[in-house]
Order: C-alpha cells, then structure tokens, then sequence
C-alpha cells in the first residue's frame, strides 16, 4: 500500500485524513475510500465516495458539485499551466456554490516514490506543469455533522493535455 487506507462514513467521512474507526455504517451515509498501492516502487493515490441507502438530495448536489469541479479541473491540465491555475478552478466552481469554506485543502499533489510530492495543484504552487509529471486531482467538499465527498484520479500531464490513469467510475455508486 502506498498509505494507510483512509474509510470514513458518516460524519467522519467529513475528515480529509480520518482512520477508520469503530462506528456502524447507517444508512443516509457518505462512504469516503482513500487507497493507493505501490508497483515497483511507485505510489498511487485514489478516492471514490459512495452512499449507504437511497440518496438524500443533499448527498446528490454536494456529489454533484464535487464532480462537476473535478472535471472541469481535468479539462485545464495540460503543459504550461501553473498548480495554482489549476486549483483556482475547482475552488471557483465550490466557492460559487457557496461551500468554499468546506474546501480545506489543495486540490492535488504530485506522487511518485512518495505518495505526497511537488509539485501541489494549490493556491500556492506556481510550479509549471510538464510532461511526464503525475498528479492528483481530489477535489472535496466536507460539510461537518453531515459528511463529505471527496473524488480523486491519478492523471498524467501528457504533451497536449492530460491522461487520467485511474480507470474506476465516477459515478455516485449507492449502497442498497
């Protein structure tokens, strides 16, 4: 494994970095799974969000809004755009809906023998994307005492874009 899995339901499913705990799955739960495996020697990193029971309306505009900054943030990859260029984009998107507050952290990071790397999809990182560099694309929007969504791919910057390695959907799988 490249780290220690996160899973979180409920609202600890809220907490960016939360461990798995002792709580009972219930239903109306957001499901939050971290997971990377590492092949020869390389990190990889990716997130995908479920819910328990028939979704509330709530869980599918936040799944939604997720999303919707996830792709757009994928759409603007490519060589020459900047960490912060690319974060600024997803944080928009959140912002405008009212939950950039519940958007805590940077919205990628670069992995490789480590699972967190430089360059960071930030509000900080002016780093130049190149080619041949991998990054994380996580947007997450963590609403406390009701749960989170997090959604995360692995992505290439290739020579006239990008190419997401992660090949799982995205979705809103729900738990019956």
């Amino acid at each position: 494994m490249s780290f220690d899995p996160i899973v979180a339901s409920g609202p600890r499913s809220a907490l960016p970095h939360a461990r798995p705990g002792e709580r009972i799955l219930s239903v109306g739960d957001f499901l939050v799974l971290d997971f990377g495996c590492k092949v020869n020697g390389y990190c990889s990193d990716m997130t995908r969000t479920l819910v328990i029971g028939e979704p509330e309306e709530k869980h599918l505009l936040i799944y939604d809004l997720v999303l919707e900054a996830q792709l757009r943030s994928l759409e603007a990859i490519a060589p020459g755009k900047t960490g912060v260029e690319i974060d600024t984009i997803a944080r928009n998107i959140i912002s405008e809906a009212g939950y950039g507050e519940y958007f805590g952290h940077g919205l990628g990071h670069s992995l490789g023998l480590e699972v967190h790397e430089s360059p960071r999809l930030s509000k900080l990182d002016q780093t130049v994307l190149q080619p041949g560099m991998i990054v994380t694309v996580e947007p997450g929007v963590y609403l406390p005492d009701f749960g989170g969504v997090r959604i995360e791919d692995l992505v290439l910057v290739t020579e006239d874009g990008y190419e997401v390695l992660s090949s799982t959907f995205k979705e809103l799988y729900v738990v019956r």
